[in-house]
């Protein structure tokens, strides 16, 4: 059977292995009592301290693609389960920094690994040219 209407469209494709990679991440994340984007929250946060000291919550949410909303309600979880702490930014006493704890960090490692994991089994050992496409088209945003 051939394609026609929209299984023509890349998008279509696109957004269908979306919802397939996000399904499969929450499976694999559930045990770990994380969902994909308290994950993705954990992972940004972790990312950005690791390059540059503790992030602000503004920069977590960019990192992440979240909105602020979100991000403040995450974030908020993530701290009351021990994994993040969030304090007064130095200079600007309207944002926030946001830091890992070792737990944040044990857990975000072991979260790290499993969606490494996944990706490789959806995109292959060596994904650099989808990675590519898929940035070109984010960095449109």
């Amino acid at each position: 059977m051939s394609e026609s209407g929209p299984e023509l469209s890349p998008g279509f494709w696109l957004h269908h292995a979306a919802l397939t990679w996000r399904a499969e991440l929450d499976a694999r994340l559930r045990p770990l009592g994380l969902t994909p984007t308290q994950f993705l929250m954990l992972a940004a946060a972790g990312w950005l301290e690791h390059r540059g000291g503790p992030p602000t919550q503004q920069a977590v949410a960019q990192q992440a693609g979240a909105d602020r909303m979100m991000t403040s309600k995450v974030v908020r979880t993530l701290q009351e389960r021990g994994l993040l702490e969030r304090s007064t930014h130095e200079s600007d006493a309207r944002a926030v920094r946001v830091s890992l704890t070792a737990s944040g960090r044990a857990l975000g490692a072991q979260a790290t690994a499993i969606a490494r994991a996944l990706d490789e089994e959806l995109f292959g050992a060596e994904p650099a040219t989808l990675r590519g496409t898929l940035r070109e088209i984010a960095q449109r945003r």
